[in-house]
């Protein structure tokens, strides 16, 4: 099932406590554009579910700080409390402005692991069949660190930095997710041909900490075999958790997404030691925000995911077995990304009938 392979691994365990009310808290970013919507659907199913949990409103607007982009403090300290958060699509900037906000939540809690299976919905055909990948991102640097300036008009250099210190945390994760998933080898994945001392490191760090978990094999591919091979028989990849530096795994967990119909059916964990917050990955999709179109999908089942990490395993069960049956039922109880005639309320309204 695949809530119980959504479990988080030991590393970033929950330390949540129930309110007086025998209620959690979590912080709650509705994000952009269609999060208001999604997000929408998520607090009514969870109602109807029963779920014992209080939502608190977080407003992520971003503020400069020393021209750098930054969290509103109150935000920050609703997380900080929470220790959890579920999190809308954020728009990204295009050029100038703000940083990615996706970007700076993961910097300002230390979200180092990105966490994205990619499994076969039941009723909902694809191309491939039978896929059921995990894939691990380190989160924090890589290409995406920051750093980048204009040497002279014309040429830019954009720096791509990797630590020892950030590979072996997150490779470290993967072999503990790998274990609490019951799956026997991990995959690092990278360019270590070409990038001999970035990937290089991450390569070896890999090999060092591997001598640390005996009962879980270790391999290693060149991102370009990966690519390929993943594409022409995602079931090679059933077995294993894969992980891998920044960019490599933003662009695999997307290409991942798509043997299964699609970012709108993908769940998202990002893992920190204290902090954790899981996300739909999809757009913010402007151009039909406040139409009533929008699949709520993915936020669910990332929050299934966060219910996991939280321990709260039989509502978690609840809810994606009334997702995935109302998906399963046919075109007319879909949204129109799925090739169905739903409408975002009438696919909620039948998600509460399936509880």
């Amino acid at each position: 099932m695949l809530a119980q392979r959504l479990r988080a691994a030991s590393v970033a365990k929950y330390n949540g406590v129930k309110n007086a009310n025998g209620k959690y808290t979590v912080s709650f970013i509705e994000g952009d554009g269609i999060g208001i919507e999604i997000s929408k659907a998520v607090k009514q199913i969870y109602a109807a579910a029963d779920v014992p949990i209080e939502w608190e409103s977080c407003d992520v607007t971003p503020i400069l700080v020393n021209n750098q982009t930054a969290i509103p403090q109150p935000a920050i300290d609703s997380i900080n409390k929470n220790l959890v958060a579920l999190k809308g699509p954020l728009a990204t900037p295009v050029g100038k402005g703000h940083r990615s906000l996706n970007l700076t939540l993961r910097k300002t809690f230390d979200l180092f692991a990105n966490v994205r299976p990619a499994k076969s919905i039941d009723g909902y055909p694809t191309p491939y069949e039978n896929v059921d990948t995990v894939l691990i991102r380190e989160n924090t640097e890589g290409e995406y660190s920051g750093i980048e300036h204009t040497v002279v008009p014309g040429v830019v250099q954009s720096i791509k930095l990797i630590t020892k210190e950030a590979s072996e945390k997150v490779i470290r994760y993967a072999f503990q997710y790998a274990k609490s998933i019951n799956k026997p080898k991990v995959l690092v994945v990278h360019k270590a041909t070409i990038m001999k001392l970035s990937d290089g490191l991450f390569v070896e760090t890999a090999k060092e900490v591997a001598k640390e978990f005996p009962d879980v094999s270790i391999d290693f591919e060149i991102i370009d075999n990966t690519s390929l091979r993943v594409v022409s028989d995602p079931k090679q990849y059933s077995d294993v958790v894969m992980v891998m530096p920044n960019l490599y795994g933003d662009i695999m967990s997307d290409l991942a997404s798509g043997l299964i119909g699609g970012l709108g059916l993908t769940p998202s964990g990002n893992m920190g030691d204290k902090v954790s917050i899981f996300e739909a990955v999809h757009g913010s999709a402007p151009d039909i925000a406040g139409q009533n179109k929008a699949n709520p999908t993915a936020l669910l089942l990332s929050s299934c995911m966060m219910l996991q990490h939280m321990g709260l395993d039989s509502y978690a069960e609840k809810i994606q077995k009334a997702v995935l049956k109302t998906i399963a039922s046919g075109k007319e109880n879909r949204t129109g990304d799925l090739k169905g005639t739903a409408s975002t309320s009438h696919f909620t309204e039948q998600v509460i009938k399936n509880l």
